[in-house]
């Protein structure tokens, strides 16, 4: 199925399954910006930061197609409560409350929904937030893939400073809290019925306590990305270009497990772009670069904290330069549409 939409200028975009990357950005840039956001203050961020009576909160929302409803490591409910704890982590902020809506194809067995609910419930109580408010409606059979998810979170802003792109200084350093890359492979794998050994497992986690940890201790912490859809580049890339400054990343250190790198070998993909529910890159200063890596590399939760980067003095502001295994330097971008449609 294919949705026409106008862009600014009187052309004409297809939308069609798989959209993502280079387009997601047009459109938000083309699109949504224009006719929905605030031409003085385009913030583009993972969730909104409003005052509420002098307290700074975070809201953001989120929706979930990801197909199948489960997958190894986790499933639909399990990545919808993941996917807005972590958008909101990612501005800051302590996850508090969320809301949920449902999509319901008909036909949907009582037991598929009650699984799903109950992932839910299991991954809010774990994440320490409550689902306070939510709705159901029930579309045709064949119009909904069996369920969609729409999520949306409140969060209490526990950062002393603004976490954002713009925050992003030259001299900063670039953490990644984990391997990449293992959502995107889970989900291939059990969608194409292919086999891997090790079997790569989604990465779906929530994120909010090692980034309120960082804080705590006292980490000045300029900006945070989580790296889901278009993975690790997307993250990157779209960090360069809100901040307007020039990244370089080191290929080698950058942590790929066994599982992730036999699948892409096998596929002809990308690791750097392959989705992830779990990671995610911090952007902070140079002198607290060994600190705050100590603390991810300490947390069980996660696997192969790693230094990735920097931000450099000189070179094209809104760029990233990736230093290859092979010692040259090649540009990283949004890749043109996503690989693997309907992961999250």
């Amino acid at each position: 199925m294919q949705c026409p939409l106008p862009f600014s200028g009187g052309e004409c975009v297809t939308l069609a399954h798989g959209g993502g990357g280079r387009l997601a950005w047009e459109l938000l840039e083309n699109v949504f910006l224009p006719a929905l956001g605030d031409p003085d203050h385009h913030a583009r961020h993972d969730g909104a930061v409003i005052d509420v009576t002098g307290k700074q909160m975070a809201f953001s929302t989120d929706a979930h197609v990801v197909s199948p409803l489960f997958f190894p490591g986790g499933s639909i409910g399990h990545l919808a409560v993941c996917g807005t704890v972590n958008d909101l982590a990612m501005c800051g902020a302590e996850p508090k409350w969320l809301s949920t809506a449902f999509i319901l194809e008909e036909g949907l067995p009582f037991a598929t929904l009650r699984r799903v609910l109950s992932d839910i419930r299991k991954t809010a109580d774990e994440a320490g937030v409550c689902v306070i408010t939510g709705d159901t409606k029930v579309v045709e059979r064949g119009k909904a893939d069996g369920l969609y998810i729409v999520t949306a979170g409140v969060g209490i802003v526990r950062s002393s400073t603004t976490v954002c792109p713009k925050s992003v200084r030259e001299g900063d350093v670039i953490l990644l809290s984990g391997d990449v890359g293992r959502h995107g492979a889970a989900v291939l794998a059990v969608r194409e019925g292919i086999e891997f050994e090790p079997p790569p497992l989604s990465d779906c986690l929530c994120l909010h306590r090692p980034v309120l940890t960082l804080m705590s201790s006292g980490v000045d912490v300029h900006c945070l990305r989580d790296c889901t859809r278009g993975g690790l580049t997307a993250a990157l890339t779209e960090i360069a270009r809100d901040g307007q400054v020039c990244l370089r990343v080191d290929e080698a250190v950058i942590p790929v497990s066994p599982g992730v790198a036999a699948a892409c070998e096998l596929m002809g993909l990308d690791p750097l772009q392959l989705a992830c529910e779990g990671r995610f890159v911090a952007f902070l200063p140079a002198s607290q670069a060994s600190h705050a890596l100590a603390i991810l590399q300490a947390d069980p939760a996660l696997s192969g904290a790693a230094l990735i980067g920097t931000v450099r003095e000189s070179g094209t502001k809104g760029s990233v330069e990736l230093q290859t295994t092979l010692g040259v330097l090649r540009a990283l971008d949004l890749p043109a549409g996503e690989p693997l449609p309907r992961i999250c």
